[in-house]
């Protein structure tokens, strides 16, 4: 919105920097950091009043966290969504249609995870939303989502998976391109939501993805850019890295509260609504494979799941300790904090990683 602001310079000035997307970027992370920072303490006395049992904690789940996290708030995603929100409208390009592609992604999952975390706390037991209901919810955001995507993308892209590092390597999906965003849109949302099990655990990681996708946004959006690395042009994008910018300040704003032992939970109003996000974003920058590369330690979170559920239905034997897959280290003796430091690395390395596929020549 006060991207607008520019229309006040002659060409000079400081009106002149509301042009610059890097300063826009810049000015969004610290209008959510600082929003995170305002509203975070009396949010979470909110919900500590309004939540007089806290989040339910699973029975099945490791016996300690019945001890330490029993009373723990939840529905801390929504001072992540706050801080979000605000900084993008007032940042961002209000007239580009990537930022209201993400941001409708981003505010429909988050609904579905009030939803579900709401039917928690109010009947105080872990079962919410049904399962089904939150997938095909899922479903529908998402397929409205890849075609809003494909109805903006250039024509020589619209319906094309784009293969990292290879640009001249394009396969035209057609009429499946709509299906292959919504698997991964719903894939990424229900991963970052398996990964929020630890204090910490899945906020940093989706702040480093989050880093690592607006890069390539900001990339993928400069012509100049993508003639250096040797990637494809989708105009438009640039404006993306506002909205990672202000999801990395909105995300320590949350950390300053979820650093162990956590005040609060992000709950599945902020996990499904980070990971939908991180989906849409990967969608919008024709950049799915490279998603599924620096959210690595999502995409393990869930087939850790899948392969328990699958070889414990097919054996009655159990591959891990329990699942998802930091439960297992949790099992095998790993302190909470080791596990949520180690798992940040592996972030961070796999981050890096996905950012090398944008070649130089």
């Amino acid at each position: 919105m006060l991207f607008w602001l520019a229309d006040l310079s002659d060409g000079g000035g400081i009106f002149n920097l509301f042009r610059y997307i890097t300063f826009r970027a810049g000015a969004a992370f610290f209008t959510a950091l600082l929003f995170g920072f305002l509203f975070g303490r009396p949010l979470i006395n909110l919900l500590r009043r309004r939540q007089r049992n806290g989040q339910p904690i699973r029975a099945d789940g490791p016996a300690s966290h019945l001890e330490t996290k029993a009373g723990t708030p939840t529905m801390g995603g929504v001072l992540i969504l706050g801080g979000l929100i605000v900084s993008t409208l007032l940042w961002a390009r209000l007239d580009n249609p990537y930022i209201w592609m993400v941001l409708f992604v981003t505010l429909s999952f988050g609904a579905i995870g009030f939803a579900d975390d709401y039917a928690k706390v109010s009947r105080n037991n872990v079962k919410g939303v049904p399962g089904r209901v939150r997938f095909g919810l899922g479903l529908l955001i998402a397929a409205v989502a890849g075609y809003w995507a494909a109805s903006v993308h250039p024509e020589a892209l619209t319906n094309q998976l784009a293969v990292p590092v290879f640009k001249s390597a394009l396969f035209n999906l057609g009429i499946l391109f709509v299906p292959f965003a919504m698997i991964v849109i719903v894939g990424s949302a229900n991963a970052v939501n398996l990964t929020d099990g630890l204090d910490g655990l899945a906020i940093m990681p989706v702040m480093i993805a989050a880093a690592a996708l607006g890069v390539i946004a900001y990339a993928v959006g400069r012509v100049d850019f993508t003639n250096y690395l040797d990637v494809h042009y989708v105009p438009g994008t640039g404006e993306i890295l506002i909205f990672c910018s202000g999801l990395i300040g909105a995300g320590l704003g949350f950390l300053w509260y979820n650093a162990p032992p956590a005040a609060v939970f992000m709950g599945d109003t902020g996990s499904l609504a980070l990971g939908g996000a991180l989906g849409a974003i990967a969608v919008a920058t024709k950049h799915e494979i490279v998603l599924a590369i620096v959210g690595g330690l999502f995409v393990v979170e869930a087939l850790s799941v899948i392969i328990q559920v699958a070889y414990f239905k097919t054996t009655g034997k159990r591959v891990f300790l329990m699942a998802p897959i930091h439960h297992h280290f949790e099992k095998k003796g790993w302190a909470e904090p080791q596990i949520v430091i180690r798992f940040w690395i592996i972030s961070l390395i796999l981050a890096l990683i996905g950012l090398a596929t944008l070649k130089v020549r």
